[in-house]
C-alpha cells in the first residue's frame, strides 16, 4: 500500500479553520470545537499534564490591562491615588 505521492494527492478539503476564540487553525469544522481552546465550552481548555502550555496562556502572558491597575490599587489598600491632596483642598 502506498504511503507517499498518491496519498498526498487527496488532500484538498480542510478539516480545521481559524478558531474565533484563541485564533488558532485548530477548529474542527465537522465536530465544531477547537481542539487548542475547546471553544465553544465555556470554560477555557487547560489541563495540568502540560505544565508549558499553561504558561504560555495564563494570566500575565498578554496585556492585562485591566488587573494591571487592580495590582497597583491593591498595593496602595483601595485608597485613593492623590489623598494628600484631598487635605489641602478642605479647611
Amino acid at each position: 500500500q502506498t504511503k507517499g505521492t498518491s496519498s498526498f494527492g487527496k488532500r484538498r478539503n480542510k478539516t480545521h479553520a481559524l478558531c474565533r476564540r484563541c485564533g488558532s487553525k485548530a477548529y474542527h469544522l465537522q465536530k465544531s470545537s477547537c481542539g487548542k481552546c475547546g471553544y465553544p465550552e465555556k470554560r477555557k481548555r487547560k489541563y495540568n499534564w502540560s505544565a508549558k502550555a499553561k504558561r504560555r496562556n495564563t494570566t500575565g502572558s498578554g496585556r492585562i490591562r485591566h488587573l494591571r491597575v487592580v495590582y497597583r490599587r491593591f498595593r496602595r489598600h483601595y485608597r485613593p491615588r492623590f489623598e494628600s491632596r484631598m487635605y489641602h483642598i478642605w479647611p
